[in-house]
This record gives C-alpha cells, structure tokens and sequence, in this order.
C-alpha cells in the first residue's frame, strides 16, 4: 500500500469542503477519497461543517461516508459576500483544522493540503514535520499571485512576499507538489521548487456519468426552448477570474441571429452582473440557468453545441479551469476564451477540440461561432473532443496516476 513500516498508515485531507457539498474542489477531493477508501486505503478528510453554496449548513461534526472517516470543525459564517468576513471564516478553519490535523496525524501518515483554504499548506507542513507525517500538496490554484492579480489590496508590497515566501518553504517542505497543469508545474520551479517535488496531475471528469447525449433525448434541450438553435453554453462558476465582456460583445454582435442562443449555467461573483449587463442592453438571445443537479449534468452539458471557456491571460499557470473536463466528456468543442498561446488554447487547437480567442475578441468570438452553427465539421470537432477526454482526462485513469503518487515512498 503505503510503502512506510506502520502497518495504519492514514492519508489525512485537509480542504474546506466535502462531500455531500458539490462545489469543484469538494467534488475532486471526494471522487478521489471515495477511491482510495475503497482501494483499501485508510482515509480521513477534516473539513468544515459548511456547504460551499450555504454558510449555514450545519453538517455532522463526525461520520464515516463511503469508509472515509469525516472530521468536520466548525468555523465563522460569514460567507463570500466581502473580503473580511471570508478572512475571518479562513481563521477560523486554519485554527480548527489545524488543531485536529495536530491530533490525527501519526508518525508515517500522508497530510494531503489541498488550496481550500490559501496557505493551509503552511500550519499543514509544519504540523507533518513534527508529527513525523509525509506532506503532499495538492495545488488547485497559486496564492497570493491569484489574489495580487485580482487586485487584492494589500499583497503586492512586502505582505505579498513574505506570503510568498512561507507558500513556498512549505512546499520545499513536501514530497511531492500536485500541480493541475504544466504552466503551474512551470511556475513551481520558478519558484525554485525542486522538479523531483513537482508532478502533475490534471484534474478530472467521470466519463460515464458525463457522456455525449444526442439532442432528441435531451430533456433540458426541450425544457428551455433550445430546439432548432446552435446552444453556446457557460456552465459553472462566473467568478472573478473570469472576463465577460467578450462574451456579451459577441453575443450582441450575434442578438439577430435566429439560430444561435448564448446559455449560461451557474452563479458566481459576477453572475447579477453579467444577468444585469445582458438585459441592459437588450440581449434576448441569453438565457439564465440555475446550477443543475449533478445526476443532470451530462444533459445540462450536452445541452450546448459547444461551451465557453474563459480565463484572464495573466492568470496562466495559476489556475486551470477545470470545467473544460466535463466539456470534452460531454462531446462538447471548446471556445476558449484568453490566452491562445496558454495551455487549454494550445490543447484544444492541436487536437481539434475547439477554438481559441483571444480576450476582447468579440467580433473574433462571434466569427467562430457562425463557423461552428454552420459547419459540417462540427461533428468531427464533438468526436476529437470526447477522444481528447479519453485519452488525458477520464476519472478513472487519472485516479490511478494519483493513487500511485500517493503510494510512493
């Protein structure tokens, strides 16, 4: 199993959500603490009683889900709606979190840090190191550069730095370093992480829950009008690393034409803005949806002749979005949104998987989607994109190259 002496050896995950929560982060974390737990694996995951989508969820402090033992500390409820009370609720669960990592953890245990709270890798390093444990650091994302190039005030002078600084000593102190793309692997080293600490491991989709469905036997097709149209879907978080303007241009650009409709499927920080933005001027061709339960998800994805996929160029290598996954599973193209020299423009050109555009493109936007609603090609674009999946993204194999990583002394 493990490769330590101790014949218990418990990989102990430390993020601030869990199942039964289906916020990204916690639907990764529980695919793959499910999966090790039934591959014989001694599992814990300490996390808060929370929900990602409602800060008064008061879940079990303590249960066994799927044979993974659940530790769930209570913290602040202030929610996301302003920066000092998300700073309060992070306190309150690196105090919590830490408090029980520091009683769990055993000589030769793996403390497994995911990026949920930023930073929690620091108390989760020097809590291993003196309880004898193995730290892996599972990295979603990179702060405080995320914060500094959102604007965060307050992290671009000496404050920036030292954060900085303490990010990486922890992740010098790992051994091993996850990273979710190869620019962030490229950023690590950088850094001046060691390239024998970095790997990367993409995240994933499950292929057999998320496979293409034809539109005749999709449901929400019917439901929301969408028969007849060319569907360019946005499914997920419309949060603040994301750019909306070259959207909403093309969609204007696009408001006359009868076969093409712009479907968005989420919430986020800049949800009420993008829904106030549209109706201000006059953008009857978007329609709104709330967040589909998960079991719907393959039809809520196939509900979309292709799928946008956008990322601020200056957040390369700090964040990959991951919802390009459930995309490709669902035998969806990309458009991709950002940078076409970053990493998902590059993929999905060279694999015909999609379409790259650069931010602020609108008109370059709109241009490939005519392309797309017309062309015959867009049945070759829906097949590369699911053997695109296969081949890197399915959930199975890629579970077995964590699991590996895991298992390595």
């Amino acid at each position: 199993m493990h490769g330590y002496n101790s014949p218990i050896v418990t990989i102990i995950f430390l993020n601030r959500f869990f199942y039964p929560d289906h916020s990204a982060t916690s639907q990764m974390l529980s695919d793959l603490a499910f999966h090790l737990a039934g591959t014989g694996h001694k599992v814990a995951v300490i996390t808060s009683r929370q929900r990602y989508d409602d800060p008064a969820a008061e879940l079990p402090a303590r249960e066994t889900v799927n044979g993974v033992e659940v530790h769930r500390v209570r913290t602040p409820r202030f929610g996301r709606g302003n920066l000092a009370g998300r700073l309060l609720d992070y306190l309150g669960f690196y105090v919590g979190a830490s408090a029980q990592l520091w009683a769990l953890a055993e000589r030769g245990d793996t403390v497994v840090a995911k990026t949920d709270p930023p930073l929690i890798s620091i108390p989760a390093a020097w809590i291993a190191r003196r309880r004898g444990a193995r730290l892996v650091n599972w990295l979603q994302d990179l702060f405080p550069e995320v914060a500094t190039v959102l604007g965060v005030r307050g992290l671009d002078g000496w404050a920036g730095r030292r954060l900085k600084a303490l990010r990486n000593w922890s992740l010098r102190q790992a051994s091993i370093n996850v990273a979710i793309g190869r620019l962030m692997r490229d950023r690590l080293l950088a850094e001046g992480i060691p390239a024998n600490k970095v790997t990367v491991i993409p995240n994933w989709a499950d292929g057999a829950a998320i496979a293409p469905v034809a539109h005749d036997d999709n449901p929400l097709r019917h439901a929301w009008g969408l028969d007849g149209k060319f569907v360019v879907g946005y499914s997920g978080n419309l949060g603040r690393a994301h750019e909306f303007e070259t959207i909403l241009g093309a969609a204007e650009r696009l408001r006359d034409d009868p076969r093409i409709r712009f479907l968005f499927i989420g919430s986020g920080a800049q949800a009420e803005s993008v829904r106030a933005e549209a109706a201000a001027r006059g953008l009857d061709n978007l329609l709104f949806q709330p967040y589909q339960p998960r079991a719907m998800l393959k039809f809520s994805l196939g509900a979309a002749d292709a799928h946008l996929v956008v990322l601020r160029p200056e957040l390369e290598g700090l964040i990959v979005p991951s919802k390009t996954y459930g995309c490709l599973a669902a035998g969806r193209p990309v458009l991709f949104v950002g940078d076409p020299e970053g990493e998902i423009g590059q993929e999905i050109e060279m694999e015909n998987a999609g379409r790259a555009c650069r931010t602020g493109d609108s008109s370059g936007l709109a241009g490939i989607i005519v392309q797309m609603a017309a062309s015959q090609a867009s049945s070759d674009f829906q097949r590369d994109a699911r053997r695109l999946f296969e081949q890197s993204y399915d959930i199975g194999p890629v579970l077995k190259r964590f699991t590996a990583a895991l298992d390595s002394p």
